[in-house]
């Protein structure tokens, strides 16, 4: 028997940005079907209509693009089994909702808003504060099963708004094994009779996921542990339909936890202390509030991924940089951990740096140009790229390419004069001068005769070499900061580097 090729999805909300862990979701699932030679789907679940956000479907694809994580099948690219947003698949859920109604294992709920608060105020206890509807209440509401089938059709028949949701049974136990955490056991007792298809007949998340994983046979299933107590419905649904041969197999992966390691990583984490948690910007087209996105802030996107993939993962040898090709061979599920990853922004910051230093210079300067261009400076790929070269050690993000480089396209407006005045002299003020008319002839701008004239004029004026180099430094950048002073002359060439002198010697005399 042919064994079954591996296909894996992600299925988000379009509701709003992407978060990490939503990233997270999407490497994994990514690394174990091209390591298994499969396929990744993207499925857009925009079933709560109340929830869509315009603009949200193409975010995603624009983060995955950004990530290079891209879908084999997908809304944006079709495939085999489209369409790949379930508003569109709208007809197929009910045919699969009524025909558990059939079965017995789901029923028609006729319920209005006014009668479940009402269920609810009534069997609130303080064992119980938050009723459920569930097998012992179904009996006391609305419903296909507490009304006659004579008053089911009438009110069917009238065209009653209702929903239908799953009849779960009592006290049983449910299970199944997870391939990051083994066997998980449930009783069905602390599940409520979830709704599988809505008023407006658009289905439940809960519906939806079984029917199209098996319509796009979905092979291996990669969530987040939040959805665990969801698992019996789901489990059931795959059983009622007589399906459960075909079922995924279920990964739940571990939560990304905040920084101190209490609770779940959240938008508002990332606001209130400063780092990102989406992937890209994300603007709210209502209240056209802007969150930043990693990539926005400087973040490469092979050092972002690599981050992700460490945040419950390791092959057990210590590494942590890691190219695609190398997460691919090396992913394994046995290797994720059970219990959830905190989140250091530090740590993300660093492997950012080591991306950024192993970055070839060129392609540095190409994504530093946008960067040059918003400050209204212009300059070649080919100067930029040494300059690159030169304060990549530096930077964590390529934006502070611009906060440790910007003196090579702009002289300094202001000078640190205040760290030379108290040994500064004529003497030096002549050296300078002299110094500057030597540039001037010199045919060959190299390093190396920048430094060697520079050294031999401060011994022939009998002045120590190492006094002179603040100075220097601080009429080229205004600081004191910046790669090796001679190279930064080098760089900025003999006309730019006399005229700084110049500027600066008025500055410090001033």
């Amino acid at each position: 028997m042919q064994q079954q090729k591996v296909r894996v999805r992600f299925a988000p909300s379009p509701t709003g940005g992407l978060h990490l862990g939503g990233v997270r979701t999407v490497l994994f699932n990514y690394l174990f079907a091209k390591q298994h030679d499969g396929e990744f789907v993207l499925r857009i679940e925009d079933t709560d209509q109340s929830r869509y956000v315009p603009g949200a479907e193409e975010y995603i694809i624009e983060c995955l693009r950004w990530c290079g994580l891209n879908a084999d099948e997908g809304p944006h690219v079709g495939g085999p089994f489209a369409p790949y947003r379930q508003s569109e698949r709208k007809a197929t859920y009910r045919q699969f909702a009524e025909q558990l109604v059939k079965s017995g294992y789901a029923y028609y709920a006729f319920d209005t808003t006014e009668e479940l608060d009402e269920m609810r105020a009534k069997l609130k206890t303080a064992e119980n504060p938050s009723p459920q509807y569930n097998h012992a209440a179904r009996l006391q509401m609305r419903n296909s099963v507490s009304l006659s089938a004579e008053e089911t059709a009438a009110l069917l028949e009238k065209g009653t708004p209702h929903v239908i949701r799953i009849k779960m049974p009592a006290n049983e136990e449910v299970g199944f094994t997870d391939l990051i955490r083994g066997h998980v056991q449930f009783n069905t007792d602390t599940v409520d009779d979830k709704v599988l298809l809505k008023a407006d007949g658009m289905p439940t998340y809960h519906l939806a996921v079984v029917v199209d994983d098996y319509q796009m046979k979905i092979t291996h299933a990669f969530r987040g542990e939040e959805w665990l107590p969801s698992a019996p419905v789901h489990l059931l649904l795959w059983k009622y339909l007589g399906w459960e041969s075909d079922m995924p197999k279920w990964a739940h992966l571990p939560l990304i936890l905040k920084p101190d390691g209490h609770g779940k990583l959240s938008k508002r984490d990332g606001d209130r202390l400063g780092f990102p948690v989406y992937a890209m910007n994300w603007t709210d087209p209502k209240t056209e509030e802007i969150t930043k996105g990693f990539r926005e802030i400087g973040f490469l996107p092979e050092a972002f991924l690599n981050m992700l993939v460490m945040l419950g993962w390791n092959d057990g040898t210590g590494k942590e940089i890691f190219s695609m090709t190398e997460m691919i061979e090396r992913f394994s599920l046995e290797r994720v951990h059970k219990s959830g990853a905190k989140f250091d922004f530090e740590k993300a910051k660093w492997f950012n740096h080591e991306y950024i230093v192993a970055t070839d210079n060129d392609k540095l300067a190409e994504l530093f140009l946008p960067v040059l261009k918003e400050k209204g400076e212009n300059a070649s790929l080919e100067y930029i790229s040494k300059i690159a070269g030169m304060i990549k050690e530096r930077c964590h993000f390529v934006n502070e390419l611009w906060d440790h480089g910007f003196f090579f396209f702009q002289r300094p407006e202001t000078y640190d004069v205040a760290a030379v005045k108290p040994k500064w002299s004529a003497e030096k003020t002549q050296f300078f001068m002299d110094w500057a008319s030597v540039l001037e002839t010199m045919s060959d701008f190299s390093l190396v005769t920048i430094e060697e004239s520079f050294k031999q004029l401060a011994t022939s004026m009998n002045i120590k070499v190492g006094e002179l180099q603040l100075p220097f430094r601080i009429m080229l950048c205004g600081g004191k900061f910046g790669p090796t002073v001679f190279n930064i002359a080098k760089t900025l060439g003999k006309h730019e580097t006399i005229e700084r002198i110049v500027k600066g010697l008025d500055a410090i005399n001033a």
